[in-house]
């Protein structure tokens, strides 16, 4: 460990966030660079626990206590090496990644728990700054081919560790451009796109192949790719939407989530000629949803400039310190202000919507709440607490039900189970021989660090299938689960 006392004499400090009368006016990710110094003052703050418990909060086995220390010292390009031993894109986790690690450190027993997320991310762009990410080309060629077929972070992760493994693989996105959720989901004030296409210009330069705009089962059915390649990934998340079928869904004004964000995504990087389709300005948002999904639509819509935006949350407010039953080291739920909140916080806790208010000709005016009470086990209506919200914007930001029933699922043939993921068995290969499913697709709805463990640890499971062993890592397995009590 780096310094003996670090995490009793240093706080816990984290990056700023640039001024939100600023950082509105423009799409730019919003926090400030941290001083070295500073950050190097975090990193001693990780103590010689002897059983780092942050191994078990991160699925993908992030070697934390080693680049914490080595960080510490100033050694960047062995803190890097460590970093990417076991994470492909610690560049998108450092951003994007709830840190499922801190919750589980060793110092949050008592204290402010380590900057894990933020000295991965420091180590990793200063990596990138200085020009010690290169290519890595694998040092033979397997003449094994693989087909990826979705680009999140589970099917780069899985592309990558095969690549270097020494197998061509395919790549296959059906969005005009490579990145799935990270580039059509994440909002520019997260994570700027080019985050994303310097990694895809790496994973190209080492023998990667992308094909964009090609909506595999359409574009090319299942039955050829099973003709062309040795092995295939399925990678294509779960991206099938929760509705809410409720009186007056039918109006105008009423979309998903992930039909909103793609036309923010474009506007910040201003790929369009003139104004969204789906546009928040000078009108009243209604967001459903209290994740980070409905924070991203927050963010987006007050950047395009909403007269209001309110959010409505069906659970109760979380308590502001870690439950006593969620204790250390699981992940707990408890009252969190992302960088969209701290711009405009008008969340609403405990109501169920009863309904979409037209105004008579088609267009969505309003919607109708109601305060909900948890009761044995389900939510009960509070009488005479009906009310109705302006509304002429209304984004369902509700999660998903797992992959969507595609043509591509019934020409391959894979079944699915009782939760509508894809089924797959203990080395992640479907119920068809040879095609293997990464990600939420057989996982369901999770976080990007579940994304990339799982096409690390696929990777691995096509690699021994093909050549009838591996040495890849397979850090987790299918029925991993995040720590719970």
């Amino acid at each position: 460990m780096g310094n003996p006392k670090g995490f009793i004499t240093t706080p816990r400090e984290t990056p700023k966030r640039r001024p939100v009368d600023v950082r509105i006016l423009d799409w730019k990710e919003v926090y400030e660079e941290q001083p070295i110094e500073n950050l190097r003052e975090q990193a001693g703050r990780c103590m010689d626990c002897g059983i780092p418990f942050c191994h078990s909060g991160c699925p993908l086995g992030n070697l934390i206590p080693e680049w914490n220390d080595l960080m510490y010292r100033g050694e960047k390009s062995n803190a890097i090496d460590r970093l990417h031993a076991t994470n492909n894109f610690p560049e998108f986790t450092g951003r994007l990644c709830p840190a499922p690690c801190e919750t589980a450190c060793v110092v949050g027993i008592n204290r402010d728990p380590v900057t894990i997320k933020q000295v991965e991310l420091r180590t990793i762009e200063d990596a990138f700054k200085d020009g010690r990410v290169t290519p890595q080309s694998p040092d033979r060629i397997t003449g094994k081919t693989v087909a990826v077929i979705g680009s999140g972070p589970a099917g780069l992760a899985a592309a990558q560790q095969l690549t270097r493994a020494g197998h061509t693989v395919v790549v296959y996105e059906r969005a005009e451009k490579v990145g799935g959720l990270l580039r059509y989901g994440i909002p520019e004030f997260k994570m700027e796109k080019y985050i994303l296409d310097r990694r895809i210009n790496q994973m190209e330069s080492e023998g990667t192949r992308f094909r964009a705009g090609v909506n595999v089962g359409i574009d090319i059915t299942g039955a050829e790719l099973k003709k062309k390649f040795d092995a295939i990934v399925l990678a294509v998340g779960a991206t099938k939407w929760r509705d809410l079928d409720i009186p007056g869904r039918e109006n105008k004004g009423i979309y998903q989530a992930m039909e909103y964000l793609p036309w923010g995504n474009k506007q910040g990087l201003g790929l369009l000629d003139g104004n969204p389709p789906i546009n928040a300005s000078g009108k009243n948002v209604v967001i459903l949803g209290g994740g980070d999904t409905g924070a991203d639509c927050l963010g987006t819509a007050i950047r395009q400039g909403a007269t209001s935006v309110t959010q409505l949350e069906i659970m109760p407010r979380p308590t502001e310190e870690r439950p006593s039953g969620q204790p250390w080291p699981t992940y707990p739920m408890i009252y969190r202000v992302s960088s969209a909140h701290e711009e405009l916080d008008n969340r609403i806790f405990s109501v169920s919507t009863e309904s979409f208010v037209g105004d008579g000709n088609g267009n969505l005016k309003a919607i109708k709440i109601v305060e909900t009470k948890f009761v044995d086990g389900k939510f009960e209506k509070v009488p005479g607490t009906e009310r109705e919200l302006p509304a002429d914007l209304v984004f369902l930001a509700m999660g998903f039900t797992g992959p969507e029933k595609s043509d591509l699922i019934s020409q391959l043939e894979v079944e699915l189970d009782d939760r509508g993921n894809i089924k797959r068995n203990s080395d992640f290969e479907s119920t068809e021989k040879g095609i293997f499913i990464a990600g939420d697709a057989g996982r369901g709805q999770s976080l990007i660090v579940w994304a990339i463990a799982e096409g690390r640890s696929v990777a691995a499971a096509v690699d021994k299938y093909l050549m009838g062993d591996s040495a890849l890592p397979a850090p987790i397995e299918p029925t991993t689960r995040p720590l719970t009590v």
